[in-house]
């Protein structure tokens, strides 16, 4: 699949001071980097590099501070987009959308940029999932865990948690946009990142599980 449309080659540099050029270059494998980890495949990564290129050559260079931080916030913002856009065809599936674990990196700037990939991955997720059905979710797409497992965790039988999940999957590729309270946003995001480097496991789980168990029978 071919995201972006852009040729996998750089466009001419004739209209770019060296400079800028340099600068991107320096850059390119970070965004190849940031791009593969929203996306999953090469190919779709490379894309969005060059499409980051073509906006790169667009801007008003002199009005940025930090190139390399511009440049990073940008592809992660073009690989989001892109990876909403492959939901709504179908063509990624859950587990390749959500930031790849651990979250923890010597990168700083990497690390950061993961950390956003994952809140907005958290906000999709409470917007447009129940919380039985984003209790499936995170549990099999981002921890593996199997279904007879999830079952029991949260008070169902394997039918229902694999029902649950295939629910998942299809609410996520449509625009829903249910209310999400900032508290239980932040509640999650901060579990998520704790079970994400090993500490937390026991705590995300008991909040996925008290969120779904008021109404486990209809979940």
């Amino acid at each position: 699949m071919r995201t972006s449309g852009v040729d996998s080659r750089l466009p001419s540099t004739d209209s770019v001071e060296p400079e800028a050029t340099a600068d991107f270059e320096s850059a390119r494998a970070r965004l190849f980097g940031i791009a593969y980890q929203r996306l999953g495949r090469a190919a779709d990564a490379e894309d969005v590099v060059q499409n980051v290129w073509v906006r790169w050559q667009g801007v008003d260079r002199a009005q940025v501070r930090n190139r390399a931080a511009f440049l990073s916030t940008i592809t992660t913002r073009v690989a989001l987009n892109v990876a909403t856009s492959a939901y709504s065809r179908r063509e990624i599936s859950t587990g390749e959308w959500l930031p790849d674990l651990p979250l923890d990196s010597a990168d700083p700037a990497l690390e950061a940029e993961r950390a956003q990939a994952l809140q907005a991955a958290v906000q999709v997720l409470m917007e447009r999932l129940s919380p039985a059905e984003r209790a499936v979710c995170v549990l099999r797409e981002a921890f593996g865990y199997p279904f007879g497992e999830i079952g029991k965790l949260l008070g169902l039988n394997d039918s229902s948690a694999r029902q649950l999940a295939v629910r998942a999957r299809r609410h996520l590729t449509e625009r829903r946009h249910n209310a999400v309270d900032p508290a239980e946003r932040a509640e999650l995001l901060e579990a998520f990142r704790s079970a994400a480097v090993g500490d937390g496991m026991a705590c995300l789980i008991d909040l996925l599980a008290g969120a779904c168990r008021p109404r486990a029978q209809g979940c």
